[in-house]
């Protein structure tokens, strides 16, 4: 075990949950202990969230500058503050990402927290709800509209924001009246065996909330002279039960969509991921989560993984130009989602309008503070608004009269603060290859 100021990793270092350290509270002590030392050296990153401005303001003013020394509830505020943006890691020059000997992943860190407080306590009814988007949905559209009126509701919003703890004034997603997978199977989109170009993963979010996301993807990708199909029987990918720490059900819902993915990847399908966090978990998530048994699967899974610009930058050739672009807009903002930039795959979607014609793409990198519940919760709320003004601001400078995400949970944020819902920029292109008019101006 390292003491203060030496910044090795302890015998507490542990982020496969198969490894019977990572339960280890003692163990996991220990580790955090050098990982806050380590941090609070740094401190370059103060700017991410919340996170560390109130480790370096705890080791500061309340142990004379020894992170080592927090308490367990000061440790647990503090993993409170991270909402799993990523950035940290990305930007982090001790990583394990970068091969570095001090094996640094503060977000992996707070998501192991997260796992031993949900085993020692179970979940809360809030997080029982939140991570269940599936579920959600299916009564929503089974309450044929009402849900989408009742959040609209001044009295509703009270009690909801009273009962679960859900922020009255957050803007919150509509629910389709169909999903898109039943769109899919009347449009006899869904795959009848394995063997195409490409199979879609339209995340929880875009099945539920905008479906049609997911069909100008498929008008795109189409387009692009990609065999692109649906499959029957996806469902979330697991992030919203990681983000209280929930494993087992991470685990049943990583297997079920592995074993509907898998004959597709086994044929040599891409799988298009439709949102860059519903891509983080299948490229990064999946192949250290899973339990052993699931393990290869998941990393043939993760290979196969692409983001649609991704996939369409992957095949444009002076043989395969793409199709004409009809319209387009003068100048577009582009805001660059944290799970995007997690991923380590550029910016696809702004090459790819560049490349469409574009004249001018302004590129938006700051977080923009919803982070999957973060933004809905009452005593985070506020703070995801701060947190999230540096992108809203961005956008409003770009004087762009188009802006776009490839995050629909960021578009929401966007539109709710800054006045404007950013498109998908598979949304973007489908309007450009049928012609429709763009806003000009700012």
């Amino acid at each position: 075990m390292s003491g203060r100021g030496t910044y090795a990793p302890t015998d507490g270092l542990a982020y496969d949950p198969e490894d019977p350290v990572y339960w280890d509270e003692a163990a996991l002590q220990r580790e955090t202990a050098r990982v806050f030392d380590v941090c609070a050296g740094c401190r370059m990153c103060f700017k991410y969230c919340d996170a560390f401005p109130r480790l370096f303001a705890l080791a500061d003013t309340e142990h004379e500058g020894d992170a080592r020394a927090l308490t367990a509830p000061q440790t647990a505020a503090v993993f409170n503050d991270c909402f799993q943006c990523k950035q940290c890691e990305v930007n982090c020059p001790y990583s394990p990402r970068d091969a570095h000997p001090f094996a640094l992943d503060f977000p992996r860190l707070a998501h192991r927290h997260k796992a031993q407080q949900a085993r020692r306590r179970g979940l809360t009814l809030r997080e029982r709800v939140l991570s269940n988007p599936d579920a959600v949905g299916l009564a929503a559209r089974l309450g044929g509209g009402l849900a989408n009126r009742l959040n609209r509701n001044t009295a509703h919003r009270r009690l909801l924001e009273k009962t679960l703890g859900i922020h009255r004034d957050k803007q919150l997603p509509t629910f389709a009246a169909r999903t898109f997978e039943a769109w899919a199977v009347d449009a006899k989109l869904i795959a009848r065996a394995p063997g195409a170009d490409a199979v879609l993963f339209q995340s929880c979010y875009v099945d539920n909330n905008e479906p049609d996301i997911g069909r100008d993807t498929v008008e795109v990708l189409r387009a692009n002279d990609v065999d692109i199909r649906g499959v029957r029987g996806l469902g979330c990918c697991g992030m919203p039960s990681w983000e209280c720490g929930d494993l087992p059900e991470v685990r049943r819902r990583a297997r079920r969509n592995l074993d509907v993915l898998m004959p597709h990847v086994e044929a040599g399908s891409k799988v298009v991921a439709l949102g860059p966090t519903c891509g983080l978990m299948l490229r990064r998530e999946y192949p250290t989560l899973v339990g052993p048994a699931d393990r290869e699967r998941a990393q043939k899974l993760a290979a196969a993984v692409r983001d649609p610009a991704e996939l369409l930058i992957s095949i444009r050739s002076p043989a395969r130009p793409g199709p004409a672009i009809a319209s387009r807009p003068e100048r577009v903002a582009y805001h660059v989602a944290c799970h995007q930039r997690a991923q380590a795959i550029g910016f696809p979607a702004r090459e790819l309008l560049k490349r469409a014609g574009v004249p001018s793409v302004v590129t938006v990198g700051e977080c923009c503070g919803h982070d999957g519940s973060y933004a809905m919760k009452v005593e985070s709320y506020a703070a995801a608004c701060r947190i999230g003004r540096k992108a809203f601001d961005g956008m409003q400078a770009a004087e762009a009269a188009t802006w776009t995400t490839d995050c629909p949970l960021a578009a929401i944020q966007i539109e709710q603060n800054a006045g404007t819902k950013p498109l998908h920029p598979m949304s973007l292109l489908a309007r450009a290859y049928r012609g429709e008019a763009f806003p000009q101006g700012r």
